[in-house]
Protein backbone atom coordinates (compact mmCIF):
# COMPACT_ATOMS: atom_id res chain seq x y z
CA UNK A 1 0.00 0.00 0.00
CA UNK A 2 1.58 3.59 -1.04
CA UNK A 3 1.89 6.12 0.89
CA UNK A 4 -1.13 8.22 1.35
CA UNK A 5 -1.79 11.68 -0.78
CA UNK A 6 -4.00 12.98 1.89
CA UNK A 7 -4.63 12.73 5.52
CA UNK A 8 -8.22 13.07 5.59
CA UNK A 9 -10.02 13.02 2.53
CA UNK A 10 -14.17 14.28 3.58
CA UNK A 11 -17.22 13.65 1.34
CA UNK A 12 -20.23 15.80 3.05
CA UNK A 13 -22.45 18.36 2.71
CA UNK A 14 -21.02 21.95 0.56
CA UNK A 15 -23.06 24.56 3.13
CA UNK A 16 -22.76 28.23 2.98
CA UNK A 17 -23.96 29.56 6.72
CA UNK A 18 -25.70 32.38 7.24
CA UNK A 19 -25.61 33.23 11.42
CA UNK A 20 -27.76 36.23 13.27
CA UNK A 21 -28.20 37.16 16.75
CA UNK A 22 -31.65 35.63 17.91
CA UNK A 23 -33.65 35.96 21.00
CA UNK A 24 -35.15 32.56 22.21
CA UNK A 25 -38.44 34.97 21.62
CA UNK A 26 -38.11 35.11 18.03
CA UNK A 27 -37.39 31.16 17.66
CA UNK A 28 -40.19 30.21 19.25
CA UNK A 29 -42.69 32.44 16.60
CA UNK A 30 -40.65 31.11 13.81
CA UNK A 31 -41.50 27.86 15.19
CA UNK A 32 -38.15 26.41 15.76
CA UNK A 33 -36.55 23.92 18.36
CA UNK A 34 -34.11 25.52 19.98
CA UNK A 35 -30.79 24.44 19.83
CA UNK A 36 -32.23 21.39 16.91
CA UNK A 37 -31.37 21.03 13.53
CA UNK A 38 -34.62 21.52 10.96
CA UNK A 39 -34.53 20.57 7.25
CA UNK A 40 -36.45 23.36 5.89
CA UNK A 41 -37.49 23.96 1.64
CA UNK A 42 -37.28 27.01 -0.84
CA UNK A 43 -40.39 28.91 0.38
CA UNK A 44 -39.30 28.53 4.60
CA UNK A 45 -35.22 29.27 3.77
CA UNK A 46 -36.55 32.82 2.24
CA UNK A 47 -39.21 33.35 4.91
CA UNK A 48 -36.66 32.57 7.82
CA UNK A 49 -33.65 34.69 6.09
CA UNK A 50 -36.09 37.99 5.86
CA UNK A 51 -36.96 37.49 9.92
CA UNK A 52 -33.23 36.94 10.86
CA UNK A 53 -31.22 40.04 11.87
CA UNK A 54 -27.77 41.39 10.33
CA UNK A 55 -26.07 38.27 9.70
CA UNK A 56 -22.70 36.83 8.73
CA UNK A 57 -22.11 34.28 5.60
CA UNK A 58 -19.60 32.10 6.53
CA UNK A 59 -18.49 28.52 4.11
CA UNK A 60 -19.61 25.84 6.64
CA UNK A 61 -21.13 21.66 6.04
CA UNK A 62 -19.73 19.66 9.16
CA UNK A 63 -17.25 17.68 7.19
CA UNK A 64 -16.29 20.64 5.46
CA UNK A 65 -15.57 22.71 9.23
CA UNK A 66 -13.53 19.14 9.81
CA UNK A 67 -11.54 19.64 7.38
CA UNK A 68 -10.95 23.33 7.56
CA UNK A 69 -9.82 22.33 11.44
CA UNK A 70 -7.35 20.02 10.19
CA UNK A 71 -6.37 21.66 7.43
CA UNK A 72 -5.40 24.53 10.09
CA UNK A 73 -3.47 21.91 11.97
CA UNK A 74 -1.10 21.33 9.09
CA UNK A 75 -2.91 18.06 7.67
CA UNK A 76 -3.53 17.00 4.07
CA UNK A 77 -7.13 17.41 3.70
CA UNK A 78 -9.49 16.67 0.50
CA UNK A 79 -13.26 17.60 0.48
CA UNK A 80 -15.84 15.76 -2.45
CA UNK A 81 -19.04 17.94 -1.85
CA UNK A 82 -21.86 19.39 -4.73
CA UNK A 83 -22.29 23.10 -4.94
CA UNK A 84 -24.46 25.09 -7.71
CA UNK A 85 -22.89 27.17 -10.29
CA UNK A 86 -23.97 30.15 -8.52
CA UNK A 87 -23.01 33.05 -6.16
CA UNK A 88 -22.46 30.81 -3.03
CA UNK A 89 -20.76 27.82 -4.94
CA UNK A 90 -18.68 30.27 -5.76
CA UNK A 91 -18.31 31.32 -2.25
CA UNK A 92 -17.96 28.03 -0.89
CA UNK A 93 -15.32 26.83 -3.55
CA UNK A 94 -13.05 29.92 -3.10
CA UNK A 95 -13.50 29.27 0.85
CA UNK A 96 -12.36 25.78 0.64
CA UNK A 97 -9.66 26.29 -1.39
CA UNK A 98 -8.24 29.29 0.03
CA UNK A 99 -8.31 26.84 3.63
CA UNK A 100 -5.88 24.86 1.22
CA UNK A 101 -8.26 21.71 0.77
CA UNK A 102 -8.15 20.10 -2.50
CA UNK A 103 -11.58 20.46 -3.66
CA UNK A 104 -12.16 19.25 -7.66
CA UNK A 105 -15.86 18.11 -7.42
CA UNK A 106 -17.44 19.67 -10.70
CA UNK A 107 -19.97 22.28 -10.01
CA UNK A 108 -24.28 21.77 -10.46
CA UNK A 109 -25.71 23.64 -13.45
CA UNK A 110 -29.42 24.78 -13.15
CA UNK A 111 -31.85 24.80 -9.85
CA UNK A 112 -31.67 23.82 -7.19
CA UNK A 113 -28.98 26.84 -5.92
CA UNK A 114 -26.02 26.18 -3.22
CA UNK A 115 -27.22 24.84 -0.07
CA UNK A 116 -27.43 27.21 2.64
CA UNK A 117 -27.92 26.45 6.23
CA UNK A 118 -29.49 29.57 8.43
CA UNK A 119 -28.35 29.68 12.11
CA UNK A 120 -29.77 31.83 14.91
CA UNK A 121 -27.81 31.97 17.90
CA UNK A 122 -29.17 32.58 21.32
CA UNK A 123 -27.45 34.73 23.87
CA UNK A 124 -26.02 31.84 25.79
CA UNK A 125 -24.38 30.51 22.65
CA UNK A 126 -26.90 27.89 22.01
CA UNK A 127 -27.43 27.34 18.22
CA UNK A 128 -30.50 26.65 16.14
CA UNK A 129 -29.74 25.41 12.79
CA UNK A 130 -32.16 25.35 9.56
CA UNK A 131 -30.99 23.96 6.76
CA UNK A 132 -31.60 24.12 3.26
CA UNK A 133 -30.09 21.61 1.32
CA UNK A 134 -30.28 22.40 -2.18
CA UNK A 135 -27.48 21.44 -4.44
CA UNK A 136 -25.55 19.03 -1.62
CA UNK A 137 -28.11 16.56 -1.88
CA UNK A 138 -27.44 15.66 -5.46
CA UNK A 139 -23.99 14.67 -4.63
CA UNK A 140 -23.73 11.82 -7.42
CA UNK A 141 -21.74 8.83 -7.51
CA UNK A 142 -20.32 9.76 -10.74
CA UNK A 143 -18.61 12.58 -9.25
CA UNK A 144 -16.21 10.35 -7.28
CA UNK A 145 -12.73 9.69 -7.99
CA UNK A 146 -11.63 5.75 -6.74
CA UNK A 147 -8.25 6.44 -7.03
CA UNK A 148 -8.16 9.90 -4.84
CA UNK A 149 -10.70 7.95 -2.22
CA UNK A 150 -7.97 5.15 -2.01
CA UNK A 151 -4.96 7.71 -1.52
CA UNK A 152 -6.33 9.02 1.78
CA UNK A 153 -5.06 7.49 4.90
CA UNK A 154 -8.83 8.46 6.37
CA UNK A 155 -11.89 8.16 4.82
CA UNK A 156 -14.48 10.89 6.90
CA UNK A 157 -18.14 10.70 6.50
CA UNK A 158 -20.78 13.05 7.21
CA UNK A 159 -23.72 11.49 8.85
CA UNK A 160 -26.29 14.49 7.44
CA UNK A 161 -25.34 13.78 3.60
CA UNK A 162 -26.52 9.92 4.59
CA UNK A 163 -30.50 11.27 4.13
CA UNK A 164 -30.62 11.82 0.61
CA UNK A 165 -30.45 8.98 -2.07
CA UNK A 166 -27.65 9.62 -4.36
CA UNK A 167 -24.99 10.82 -1.97
CA UNK A 168 -26.21 8.05 0.14
CA UNK A 169 -24.97 5.99 -2.95
CA UNK A 170 -21.90 7.91 -3.84
CA UNK A 171 -20.80 7.29 0.38
CA UNK A 172 -21.28 3.53 -0.26
CA UNK A 173 -19.26 3.26 -3.22
CA UNK A 174 -16.66 5.43 -1.60
CA UNK A 175 -16.45 3.32 1.59
CA UNK A 176 -15.73 0.14 -1.06
CA UNK A 177 -12.73 1.86 -2.24
CA UNK A 178 -11.70 3.11 1.36
CA UNK A 179 -11.57 -0.40 2.82
CA UNK A 180 -10.46 -2.26 -0.78
CA UNK A 181 -7.49 0.31 -0.52
CA UNK A 182 -6.93 -0.53 3.22
CA UNK A 183 -7.86 2.62 4.31
CA UNK A 184 -9.52 3.63 7.44
CA UNK A 185 -13.23 4.91 7.54
CA UNK A 186 -14.00 7.69 10.12
CA UNK A 187 -17.90 8.19 10.58
CA UNK A 188 -19.78 11.23 12.20
CA UNK A 189 -23.72 10.42 12.79
CA UNK A 190 -24.56 14.16 12.59
CA UNK A 191 -27.28 14.33 14.58
CA UNK A 192 -30.59 11.93 16.18
CA UNK A 193 -33.14 12.68 13.46
CA UNK A 194 -30.47 11.09 11.04
CA UNK A 195 -30.24 8.09 13.23
CA UNK A 196 -33.72 7.96 13.55
CA UNK A 197 -34.50 8.21 9.88
CA UNK A 198 -31.30 5.92 8.90
CA UNK A 199 -30.23 3.93 12.45
CA UNK A 200 -30.66 0.47 10.99
CA UNK A 201 -28.10 1.24 7.86
CA UNK A 202 -25.44 2.62 10.76
CA UNK A 203 -26.05 -0.29 12.78
CA UNK A 204 -25.64 -2.74 9.96
CA UNK A 205 -22.84 -1.13 8.68
CA UNK A 206 -21.02 -1.07 12.30
CA UNK A 207 -22.30 -4.91 12.45
CA UNK A 208 -20.44 -5.54 9.06
CA UNK A 209 -17.51 -3.86 10.24
CA UNK A 210 -17.43 -0.76 8.18
CA UNK A 211 -16.32 1.76 10.50
CA UNK A 212 -13.29 2.21 12.16
CA UNK A 213 -13.73 5.60 13.58
CA UNK A 214 -17.58 6.35 14.44
CA UNK A 215 -18.06 10.20 16.21
CA UNK A 216 -21.25 10.96 18.23
CA UNK A 217 -22.53 13.02 21.20
CA UNK A 218 -24.17 11.60 23.94
CA UNK A 219 -27.81 11.96 22.36
CA UNK A 220 -26.79 10.60 19.31
CA UNK A 221 -25.28 7.47 21.11
CA UNK A 222 -28.58 7.04 23.29
CA UNK A 223 -30.40 6.93 19.70
CA UNK A 224 -28.40 4.86 17.86
CA UNK A 225 -27.75 2.09 21.01
CA UNK A 226 -31.23 2.43 22.58
CA UNK A 227 -29.44 3.28 25.47
CA UNK A 228 -30.43 5.68 27.60
CA UNK A 229 -27.76 5.47 30.43
CA UNK A 230 -24.46 6.95 29.14
CA UNK A 231 -22.21 3.60 30.26
CA UNK A 232 -24.73 1.38 28.94
CA UNK A 233 -24.89 3.01 25.18
CA UNK A 234 -20.78 2.81 25.45
CA UNK A 235 -21.00 -0.99 26.75
CA UNK A 236 -23.23 -1.40 23.59
CA UNK A 237 -20.76 -0.43 20.87
CA UNK A 238 -17.03 -0.30 22.33
CA UNK A 239 -16.68 -4.02 21.65
CA UNK A 240 -18.17 -3.27 17.63
CA UNK A 241 -15.64 -0.42 16.37
CA UNK A 242 -12.03 -0.22 16.52
CA UNK A 243 -12.53 3.33 17.71
CA UNK A 244 -15.35 5.08 19.32
CA UNK A 245 -15.68 8.37 19.85
CA UNK A 246 -18.04 10.57 22.53
CA UNK A 247 -18.23 13.84 23.16
CA UNK A 248 -20.60 15.44 25.92
CA UNK A 249 -20.27 18.99 25.74
CA UNK A 250 -19.32 20.56 29.28
CA UNK A 251 -18.61 17.04 30.54
CA UNK A 252 -15.82 16.49 28.10
CA UNK A 253 -15.15 13.47 26.10
CA UNK A 254 -14.73 9.67 26.27
CA UNK A 255 -12.69 7.44 23.39
CA UNK A 256 -12.56 3.40 23.65
CA UNK A 257 -10.21 0.93 21.63
CA UNK A 258 -9.49 -2.06 21.58
CA UNK A 259 -10.33 -1.85 25.21
CA UNK A 260 -8.60 1.12 26.49
CA UNK A 261 -10.39 3.78 27.48
CA UNK A 262 -9.83 7.33 28.06
CA UNK A 263 -11.61 10.73 29.28
CA UNK A 264 -10.69 14.43 29.29
CA UNK A 265 -12.31 17.09 30.74
CA UNK A 266 -13.78 20.18 28.35
CA UNK A 267 -11.49 22.80 28.12
CA UNK A 268 -11.88 25.97 29.73
CA UNK A 269 -13.45 28.90 27.89
CA UNK A 270 -14.01 32.16 29.34
CA UNK A 271 -17.40 32.60 27.53
CA UNK A 272 -19.52 30.55 25.19
CA UNK A 273 -20.46 32.72 22.01
CA UNK A 274 -21.86 30.08 19.42
CA UNK A 275 -21.52 26.18 19.41
CA UNK A 276 -21.76 26.01 15.80
CA UNK A 277 -18.85 23.40 14.62
CA UNK A 278 -17.94 22.25 18.14
CA UNK A 279 -18.22 18.81 17.20
CA UNK A 280 -16.70 19.58 13.20
CA UNK A 281 -13.64 20.93 15.42
CA UNK A 282 -13.57 18.13 17.78
CA UNK A 283 -13.50 15.82 15.26
CA UNK A 284 -10.60 17.69 13.48
CA UNK A 285 -8.27 17.61 16.47
CA UNK A 286 -9.10 13.85 17.14
CA UNK A 287 -8.30 12.43 13.33
CA UNK A 288 -5.18 14.90 13.44
CA UNK A 289 -3.61 13.33 16.19
CA UNK A 290 -4.75 9.76 15.38
CA UNK A 291 -3.50 10.07 11.48
CA UNK A 292 -0.20 11.37 13.67
CA UNK A 293 -0.49 7.64 16.01
CA UNK A 294 -1.10 9.68 19.18
CA UNK A 295 -2.62 8.03 21.99
CA UNK A 296 -6.45 7.82 22.73
CA UNK A 297 -5.92 10.66 25.84
CA UNK A 298 -3.74 13.28 23.23
CA UNK A 299 -6.40 13.12 20.38
CA UNK A 300 -9.11 13.78 22.58
CA UNK A 301 -7.29 16.66 24.15
CA UNK A 302 -6.65 17.75 20.88
CA UNK A 303 -10.43 17.86 19.96
CA UNK A 304 -11.12 19.38 22.87
CA UNK A 305 -8.52 22.42 22.41
CA UNK A 306 -9.74 22.71 18.44
CA UNK A 307 -13.78 22.66 20.32
CA UNK A 308 -12.78 24.87 22.79
CA UNK A 309 -11.44 27.88 20.21
CA UNK A 310 -14.63 27.53 18.12
CA UNK A 311 -17.24 27.74 20.61
CA UNK A 312 -15.13 31.42 21.22
CA UNK A 313 -16.33 32.90 18.61
CA UNK A 314 -18.82 33.39 15.92
CA UNK A 315 -18.58 30.78 13.08
CA UNK A 316 -18.02 27.17 12.44
CA UNK A 317 -14.31 27.57 11.35
CA UNK A 318 -11.38 28.46 13.43
CA UNK A 319 -9.99 32.14 13.59
CA UNK A 320 -7.33 31.71 16.08
CA UNK A 321 -4.31 29.54 15.17
CA UNK A 322 -4.45 25.95 16.34
CA UNK A 323 -1.09 25.10 16.32
CA UNK A 324 -0.09 27.72 18.42
CA UNK A 325 -3.15 26.85 20.98
CA UNK A 326 -2.01 23.11 20.73
CA UNK A 327 1.50 24.52 21.84
CA UNK A 328 0.85 26.72 24.52
CA UNK A 329 -1.87 24.15 26.05
CA UNK A 330 -0.24 20.82 25.28
CA UNK A 331 2.94 19.58 27.69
Amino acid sequence: MHDPEFDVLAIGNAIVDVMAPASDELISKLGMTRGGMMLIDDDQAESFYAAMGPAREISGGSAANTLAGLAALGAKCGFIGQVAQDQLGEVFTHDIRAGGIAFETPSRPGDPSTARCLIFVTPDGQRTMNTYLGASQFLPPEALDEGTIAKAAVLYLEGYLWDPEEPRAAMRKAIAAARGAGRKVAFTLSDAFVIDRHGDDFRAMIDAGDIDILFANENELAALTGKNAFEDGIAALEDKLPVLVVTRSEKGAVAVAGGARAEVPAEPIAKVVDTTGAGDLFAAGFLFGHVRGQSLEQCLKLGAICASEIISHFGARPEADLKALIAERVA
